[in-house]
């Protein structure tokens, strides 16, 4: 229990601090960078593969560590690519993701999708039989 003096003085109770998963984007939905360097990663402990990840440098020379959605990539050193939130949940410090179709981040994957479709691979009607 607090005493008077104590509420007078109005320091006992402090809020916490919000916690915001992407602190760099600040409010902002996407964020514009340039990719340093394009490499791949290996997840953490249950699960086994290659992820690929980007160092992307953001405004006031910050670096970042996104993850790659999808299967193949364009991305090289100096592509300008466009950042959004979302964590890849298995590469630890990777927080943020690329989105796929904007600047120098090609939409087309590189294979052909025959039956299962990805948010950027072809569209139905593209598929010869």
């Amino acid at each position: 229990m607090a005493t008077i003096n104590q509420i007078a003085k109005k320091s006992y109770r402090k809020r916490k601090k919000k916690y915001s998963g992407t602190p760099l984007l600040k409010k902002d939905p996407f964020i514009k960078g340039v990719c340093v360097t394009v490499k791949t990663t290996s997840p953490k402990k249950p699960n086994s593969a290659v992820r690929k990840i980007a160092r992307v440098k953001v405004k006031r020379n910050r670096l970042i560590t996104a993850s790659i959605p999808g299967h193949g990539h364009n991305l090289q050193k100096f592509s300008v690519v466009l950042i959004r939130g979302g964590r890849a949940n298995d590469v630890p410090g990777c927080r943020y993701k690329l989105v796929r179709g904007q600047y120098d981040f090609s939409v087309r994957e590189t294979f052909v999708r025959k039956n299962s479709r990805s948010k950027w691979g072809l569209k139905k009607k593209d598929i010869k039989k």
